[in-house]
This record gives structure tokens, sequence and C-alpha cells, in this order.
């Protein structure tokens, strides 16, 4: 089996690598019209006011395009655009008109808070490396609240990132100004003089419907965005490196838990637990970057996000937000996520053990405590090909001392075979020796195991019709204790399509679609099969409506039960105050996994974001899941019901400084007497934080952030699966790391 896979993969790259794959996928140009920047004949202030005389003399841009919901059509409203640089800058500004200056959406809010789309922002997608698949991306809403991000046609976008940039915006009369100044030590780009560049600018315009404005024509249907960027030529003599970055923290937190660990006893609180480390990045040159971190702040991975845990088979999977593990990221988002926090990459980290891990099986995931030491090892090597690419992974971790390994490593590619079709797919192989721990896992027995794990997809875009198929192969005894791969051991064939269509009115976007999944074990017994039709659509009020039946039957126990369900997703974006509402789940019938047999229960998500004044943000959601079942006497009886309430407070005093308080209460009660396993009756977890933030960021290579929380936690802790406790308790050690890029 590993050597059909291993040759059929290298049959792929063959290809991929012949010169006519090359000649096919080689990009000559980039779509959009080319840009020209000079040098500023002056300095410039970054104050939102654009009287800088620099400013009369920088490259404008004048022509843009509504690329959504219109195709490619002359903009509702006139935006201008600015471009120039210095030996340390480049300088970005926009003037925005609109109509009606006073409904311009754009409440203060924390880094990256953008309310998916419904504030009024603009800004600009680099491609400083002009490879015309990856990006940096800079945004400020007309409150200057700061989004970046870093984007791949590959694998989408991902604003876990934050960089080092400053700027301002101003309301006017006329509608609103944006300056915005990157330093050249945030961005990487080729040693190369002179420098071309890939460039896209975008302009959010939420009234009525989300307008996307854009520098250059982007057709619908296609699979590729950062292709077809406008060129940015003309930067010449750009700093070669020497920068260093020092992000110092200081955190702190306390516990408090009932006397005697009885429910409904007074709170007893416990040791306040200080904690300090520090980032460090320094960058040599313009392409490489050094990272060094001592106990990274955790307090940064979002473990609190809120998840309904019950009744669910597999861990759930919560966002990397330390900066370390970030630097270089999208070359370590790959088809098989065996990373779980060049162009190449490599990182050593000292992992002093502690919090779980994922113990993978073809029907369900479980955790092992983690309380030993380790050294990780993450290397990952790309090499671009026109618009496709060729890349390999290796990640190994040791036990420290010397009870065990986990050493995983393989090939991956990504082949444009058109404008409208991409291939991607990965092959890894795993070697492991499972710790001799059998008082922690069944499995730790120091046995020793291997497998493989496949994932190769084809997708298809066109302006109406889109198409993908997936195949995935992942043997049972294949391990990947650096990532996250919950399951193991099965086979999965997956085939869907939609048609979409484009009127005018009350709906922008319609897209009737239909999938088919099918897993398998090994030996080819079913784990699940599902099958779903349905429809989605974009309204007026930046809203998103999709409905549609599932028609499923997934294993549970030693048998499989067949569940029929509605899902729906609404969503809006409807005004200023209330930037966003919105409910998803599914009605009908439903498996319990626990037990093993059929049942019927809805599962409800909701949630909202207010904005009473500018400055304040108020964040509440409300998940619930209710499951009930025949009692056995022909009656149905309630199984058990589990709630998730949180709410999010956020009062922001300037775009840089905020004060948090969240409050999370997660609740579940059971029937006891339905379960096959002894169970509680009730249980619950409350959890509690304050945060005060100031964010520093520029050019200077400094940056602290000091934080105070205080947890209160209260109950025998969150019922049904115990993939509530998720990856990052089994990535939250100490230690000391080291990166290089």
């Amino acid at each position: 089996m590993r050597a059909r896979l291993l040759a059929g993969f290298i049959a792929s790259l063959l290809l991929l690598l012949s010169p006519a794959a090359v000649a096919q996928t080689a990009r000559t140009t980039l779509s959009g019209e080319p840009i020209r920047i000079s040098r500023a004949t002056g300095p410039i202030t970054i104050d939102g006011d654009l009287s800088d005389e620099a400013w009369q003399h920088a490259t404008r841009v004048e022509k843009w395009y509504e690329v959504t919901p219109g195709d490619n059509v002359e903009p509702k409203v006139k935006s201008v655009a600015y471009l120039t640089y210095d030996d340390r800058f480049l300088y970005v500004a926009f003037d925005l008109s609109d109509p009606d200056p006073s409904a311009v959406r754009a409440p203060l809010g924390d880094h990256d808070s953008l309310n998916g789309g419904s504030d009024d922002f603009v800004g600009i997608f680099l491609d400083t490396l002009n490879t015309g698949r990856t990006a940096t991306e800079f945004f400020v809403s007309a409150r200057n609240v700061q989004y970046d991000a870093v984007t791949d046609d590959a694998s989408s976008e991902n604003s876990s990132p934050d960089f080092f940039w400053d700027s301002a915006t101003r309301i006017t009369t006329r509608g609103w100004v944006a300056e915005i100044r990157l330093p050249f030590s945030s961005l990487r780009y080729k040693n190369a003089d002179p420098q071309t560049w890939g460039i896209l600018l975008f302009r959010n315009y939420p009234h009525g419907f989300r307008y996307q404005i854009a520098s250059t024509r982007l057709p619908r249907g296609g699979n590729c965005l950062v292709c077809r960027f406008n060129r940015l030529d003309g930067l010449e003599r750009l700093p070669a490196g020497g920068h260093l970055v020092a992000a110092p923290y200081v955190n702190a937190g306390q516990t408090a838990s009932p006397a005697g660990d009885v429910l409904g006893a007074p709170l007893v609180n416990g040791d306040i637990k200080p904690k300090i480390g520090v980032d460090v990045k320094y960058t040599p040159n313009a392409d490489n970057a050094l990272d060094f971190t001592v106990k990274p702040d955790f307090s940064q991975v979002e473990s609190d996000t809120a998840q309904i845990s019950a009744n669910e088979r597999f861990a759930l999977f919560f966002p990397e937000k330390r900066p370390f593990f970030l630097e270089g990221v999208d070359l370590f988002q790959t088809p098989i996520q065996a990373v779980y926090t060049i162009r190449y990459t490599a990182l050593v980290a000292d992992d002093a053990g502690g919090g779980s891990a994922i113990l993978p099986g073809p029907n369900g995931s479980s955790f092992a405590s983690q309380d030993f030491g380790s050294t990780v090892l993450l290397a990952r090597a790309k090499r671009d090909i026109g618009l496709s690419f060729v890349g390999v992974l290796v990640t190994d971790r040791e036990n420290r001392d010397g009870d065990g390994h986990n050493r995983v490593a393989g090939p991956d590619f990504q082949w444009r075979l058109s404008p409208r079709d991409v291939v991607t797919g990965q092959v890894l192989f795993s070697d492991s020796r499972t710790p001799s721990r059998p008082d922690l896992a069944d499995e730790w027995t120091a046995q020793r195991l291997s497998g493989h794990a496949l994932n190769t997809y084809w997708n298809h875009n066109t302006t109406h019709l889109d198409w993908s198929v997936v195949y995935k192969d992942l043997g049972a005894g294949f391990r990947a204790d650096a990532g996250f791969v919950p399951q193991v051991g099965y086979r999965e064939y997956f085939g869907g399509g939609g048609w979409q269509v484009y009127p005018k009115g009350l709906v922008a976007r319609e897209r009737t679609f239909v999938f088919v999944d099918y897993q398998a074990d090994q030996a080819g017994a079913v784990i699940t099969r599902d099958v779903q039709p349905g429809f989605g659509m974009d309204t007026r009020g930046n809203g998103f409506l999709q409905f549609r039946y599932v028609d499923n039957r997934t294993r549970a126990g030693g048998g499989v039960v067949g569940r029929r369900q509605f899902g729906y997703i609404i969503n809006f974006n409807p005004s200023r105050r209330v930037t966003f509402i919105g409910v998803n789940g599914t009605l009908g019938q439903d498996i319990d996994f626990a037990n093993a047999r059929p049942g019927r229960g809805p599962t409800v998500n909701a949630s909202a974001t207010l904005h009473p004044t500018d400055h304040l943000e108020l964040g509440l959601i409300e998940d619930v899941r209710t499951l009930s079942v025949d009692d056995g006497a022909g009656s149905s009886r309630r199984l058990f019901t589990q709630h998730v309430s949180r709410v999010k407070g956020t009062y922001t005093f300037t775009s840089r400084m905020f004060a948090r308080v969240i409050a999370q209460y997660v609740s579940t009660t059971r029937d006891p007497s339905l379960y096959a396993s002894p169970v509680a009756a009730q249980s619950g977890d409350f959890g509690g934080s304050e945060d005060t933030k100031t964010r520093r960021k520029n050019a200077k290579s400094a940056a602290t952030e000091t934080r105070r929380r205080r947890d209160k936690r209260r109950g025998a802790g969150f019922g049904g699966s115990a993939c509530a406790a998720g990856l990052p308790q089994a990535s939250q050690t100490g230690g000391r790391a080291t990166h290089v890029r």
C-alpha cells in the first residue's frame, strides 16, 4: 500500500514538473493593469489628512471595479488611492466618497474585528514575493480598526498573524480618508533590485448589499485571486534587513473552586499564578527571519471559544493566536493538518509537557494526559512553479526521556491546470513508538505504529457551475502528534457541486447545490454516508440564507444509525447598532453516540453582535442542543440538554486600547436512567475573564502587552464527550523554542 501511494504521488509530481505543465501553469503577467510607484518627494505624517505635499506627487489610482455583487461594473461610489514609498516605508492613502457619511459603519473594536465584512473598510493585498499565490492583507476601518491576515489561494485566509504597521483615518463631510504606513521590516520580499510585487487595492462598502470594490477585474468563477493582482513596479533600493522585534508579556491567573469540590459550596480562591515570557524576532535580511520565544503566551489561544461538546465524536479545533507559531503560517497550511499551531521554514521547540494528547480512531477520538516533556521539530519547504507548487513536510516529536517518538514526512503539491481547475494533494508517512505508559492510555504500551495519510482533491469553478471531488485515505497506524488529525483508519469519497445565478433585487446571488460524502473503515465497513441537497442566497441587509436536507447514516457502537434532518443558516448585518445577528442548526432526527441508538432533537446556535455606542460592543451567544430517545416503553424521554451561554463586553477607548469582560456558562442536564453507563444528572462550568489591553505597534520594533485575567470556575466540568478540552490543552506547556525561515 505504501509503495503504491508513493508511486502514484511521484507520477503526479513528474507530470506537474514536465515542461508542458510548467508552460501551462507559468504566469507571464499579472491580470490587472500595471501600477508604477515612485519615491516620496517629502515627509508624510500619518494623521488622516492628505494635505502633505508628498501625496500630491504620489501615484494616483482612480480606476476601480465593483466585483460583488456586480460583475466588474462601475462602482456606485468613487474611490481614489495614492501610493508612494521611501527608504523605510510603503505609504498608501485612500480618499473615499460616500453619499451619506453619517451612515458609515465603523464601530471601534479590537484588532482584526471588522465584523464579518459589515464595516466600512479599505486596504491592500500585497504579493511581495510576486508568486501569484500568496499575499498579505492590510485593512483599516473608518474608525481606524486594523485588520491584517495572510491569504493563500489554496487554503484561504488566516487572520491569526499580526504585523507591525501604522494607520490613521478621518470621517469627512464627503466620506472618509485613510492613510496606511507599512514598514518594510514587516514584509518579506526577494533580495532583488528593482522589485516587482503584486498589489490589489480593495474597498468594502456594506450598504444594502455588501459591495466589494477592487482595483482590478475579478471574474466570477475563478479559482485564483492573487494571480489577478495589479503589478506594482518602481520599487528600488529597498532595505535588506537587520530588524529586531521584542514582544514581552506578563499575565496572571487565579482559579476559584467549590470548597471540597462539592457542587454549590462557596468558592475558594487558589493562588495567583503569574507568567512572564517574551517573543523575539530578528530579520538578518529580507529573505530570512529568526524567531525565539520563552514560555509563549497561552492566553492568546482562543480556547474559551464557545462550542457545544455534548454528543460529539471528535476533538474540537481552536485557532492558534500565539505570535511565535504564526511566522510563515501559510507554509504550514497543507491539505492534511499535520502541523497545528521560500521558501522554507523550520521550528524547534522544547515542550515541558502537560495537557492532553489526541488518541485518534476511525469513529471518534479520545485524550490521554501528557505529563512528559519532548523536543519537537517542524520543517516545511515549498517550490513555486508558475501558479503551482511542490512541497515537503517533516515533523518529529521525541519524548525527552527517549521513551517514544512520532516522525512524519511526505510531499504535497498544487497544480493549476487552468483558470477553472486546481488539483491539490498530499501524502504523509508516519513512524511512531508510543510511550510506555499504559496507566495513561491503553495504546501507550511502547508499541510500534506506522501508517500513511493521503488527501487529494480537484476543484472546478466557472461563472455558474462549481464542483469538487475529494479522496482521503488514512491508515489506522498513522499518527501526527504535532498536528490536529483526530480521525484515522478510514477512506473517504466526497463529491459535490452547485449552480449559481445572479438575480437583481432582493437577492444578489442564489446557489443550488448537492453533495455526497462516504466514509468507510479500512475493512470496508461504513462509518458515515451523507447526502445533502440544498440552496443558499445572498440578500439585502448583508444577509446570507442557506437551507438543506440531510440524509445521513453514521456508525454508532456496533451498528449504523440513520438520521434525517433539516439544516439552516440565517445571518444578517442589519444596521450600525446591530452589526450581526444569526442563527444556525438542525432539526429532526439525531444519534445518541454515547448509547448507540437513534434519537431526535434540535441543535440551535444563536448569536448577535450589538454596538449600543461606537465604543461599546456586546457579543451574545446562546447555543442549545437537546436529544430525546425511546425509553423502551414506547415513550420518548429527554436524554440530555446542553446550554452554552456567553456574553462578551468590550469597551474600546481608542483603536489601540480596550477593556474586555467575558462570562461563559456551560450546563448539561441528563436523565441517568437512560444511559448505559453512570453519568451525573447535572454538570456545569462557569468561566469568566477580564482583560485590559493596550496594543502598540510601530516600525521601531517594540511591542508590549500586559494582560490581567481572572478565571472562576464552578461545578463538575463539561458533560458528554471529553472533546470539550480540545487540542490547545495538549499544547499548553512552557518551554523554549526557536524558529527559522
